[in-house]
């Protein structure tokens, strides 16, 4: 008897929450160096996840979704603005104490949602610039934030974990600062006494790799990008990152259970540095990469967890990417190099900074249960379409020069057409940049290196022409320039009439 009262409160309760909330919650998590080949829904024989794989079941597992670009800053910077990052001067892989590279008298995907009527938040990783300026003091109010650009709220670390400062920081504040103690950050040269990993390396409890760059300032026995001094209450332990990051997701969840919520869940896996909480060290076999990503794979659980317990599960849209693909050595000795032979990429070539498709074919999952039917679709689609997509979801008009590369593919990113978008750019910058139109792919010609051996990536770079039939060969592997070079000009001229517009 106590069970069936149990249930029909339970019932009740989502009844009232779904009738009094007509408007979806959508939820944007977005993976940091996820490969293609790294979720067990998306073929990898390594790595269990069986919560991403249930979240995959029940909505739409896209094949040929995509980051813009196979680095984070630029990818971010297009998601967030619907704007090709080679359009705007200063969107490279940003330092720690970079100035706010997002405008902010446009629009941008969380005004989409302000101006739908919804709560905005985000929660985790940044790294698209703070402030008006690159000296900034860290102990008092920093504007512009994210909460300049359409965020109702905020908690997020100011750029990546392997660089400084390594602080948390809510809405405009850092937390937990000490007029005593003030944070200094300096990118050209060293401040303050704490120890560096190039000076004192004995103190480091993960050894670095050479020529990355992480031999600077060290927070919590880990080198990072970059010196800083003082805010020793503010520095966060990297193996609770994650769960402080949840935390404030779960809670910002259940506190909206009665008007409609879009939050961006920026998780920090599997980026370097990778220290994983006690409980997923160890557990993959395959270093602290595959335990990272294992801690991925658990927050998504919980997330799932509270929206099922707050009877939101069935009104919540969430869209699962990855700001770019995987690497594996990329400035600190984990084991992910010994552990793993490919697997991350799946069939793709490339990985994190290369033109090839494992830069950017990410993986890319949506889900609205009883709303659309769940399956797997091949529709071209891209991250920088969110803004146009949701726009068009809330009939909203967008203005002329705002969000200029964004299109409207919401039927396809619902289930509902399955061709997508007719044309991708891919890239950083206008000189490495490629053209993807149905199953064909232009590389155009550069001087970059063909192989990155610092990080052990192909780069996709090369001075003659590049021409792949990705339905025929995925893995990018036969050139068809010299037989085809009808195609090679067509997209040559598509290429260069985007990036010069």
């Amino acid at each position: 008897m106590i069970k069936k009262i149990f249930y029909c409160l339970v019932l009740l309760t989502t009844f009232t929450t779904v009738n009094a909330q007509q408007k979806p919650n959508v939820i944007f998590i977005l993976a940091d160096d996820l490969g293609y080949g790294d979720l067990s829904c998306y073929g990898s024989k390594v790595l269990p996840t069986p919560n991403i794989d249930k979240l995959a079941a029940s909505g739409i597992k896209f094949t040929n979704g995509h980051a813009t670009s196979p680095t984070c800053t630029p990818s971010r910077f297009a998601m967030m603005t619907g704007t090709y990052p080679w359009r705007q001067n200063g969107t490279g892989i940003l330092p720690g104490d970079a100035k706010m590279i997002i405008p902010t008298d446009k629009l941008t995907l969380p005004k989409v949602f302000k101006n739908a009527g919804y709560e905005t938040a985000i929660i985790g990783k940044w790294h698209l610039g703070l402030g008006d300026k690159v000296e900034k003091n860290w102990n008092s109010e920093i504007k512009p934030s994210p909460n300049e650009v359409g965020f109702d709220y905020s908690f997020i670390f100011p750029a990546t974990a392997d660089r400084v400062p390594t602080v948390f920081m809510e809405n405009h504040k850092v937390l937990a600062t000490d007029e005593k103690d003030p944070i200094i950050v300096n990118y050209q040269q060293k401040v303050g006494n704490d120890p560096t990993g190039k000076e004192n390396p004995e103190l480091l409890k993960m050894k670095a790799s050479p020529n990355h760059g992480h031999d600077n300032t060290i927070v919590n026995g880990i080198g990072r990008i970059g010196f800083m001094s003082g805010g020793q209450k503010a520095r966060w332990v990297d193996e609770e990152i994650s769960y402080t990051f949840i935390d404030h997701v779960n809670e910002f969840i259940a506190d909206h259970t009665n008007k409609p919520f879009m939050l961006c869940y920026n998780a920090t896996e599997p980026h370097v540095p990778r220290m994983p909480a006690t409980q997923f060290k160890g557990k993959s076999g395959l270093g602290y990469r595959g335990d990272a990503i294992l801690q991925f794979d658990w927050t998504i659980g919980e997330i799932m967890k509270t929206l099922r317990l707050n009877g939101l599960e069935k009104n919540t849209i969430i869209i699962l990417s990855s700001d770019n693909g995987p690497v594996l050595n990329d400035g600190y000795e984990d084991g992910a190099t010994t552990g793993y032979h490919g697997e991350q990429l799946g069939a793709l070539r490339g990985g994190k900074y290369s033109s090839l498709e494992g830069g950017t074919r990410v993986p890319f999952i949506v889900s609205w249960p009883n709303q659309i039917k769940a399956g797997q679709s091949d529709a071209l689609l891209s991250q920088i379409d969110f803004i146009a997509s949701f726009a068009a979801f809330y009939k909203q008009k967008v203005n002329a020069g705002e969000a200029p590369d964004s299109e409207n593919q919401i039927n396809a990113l619902l289930g509902k057409d399955k061709i997508g978008k007719s044309v991708i750019i891919e890239g950083n910058t206008k000189n490495q940049a490629a053209i993807l139109k149905g199953d064909w792919k232009y590389i155009a010609p550069n001087n970059g290196a063909a192989f990155n051996s610092q990080v052990g990536i192909e780069m996709g770079n090369s001075k003659e022409p590049q021409l792949y039939n990705l339905k025929e060969d995925l893995g990018e592997k036969n050139n068809l320039a010299s037989k085809y070079p009808d195609k090679v000009q067509e997209l040559k001229k598509l290429l260069e009439k985007i990036t010069s517009n």
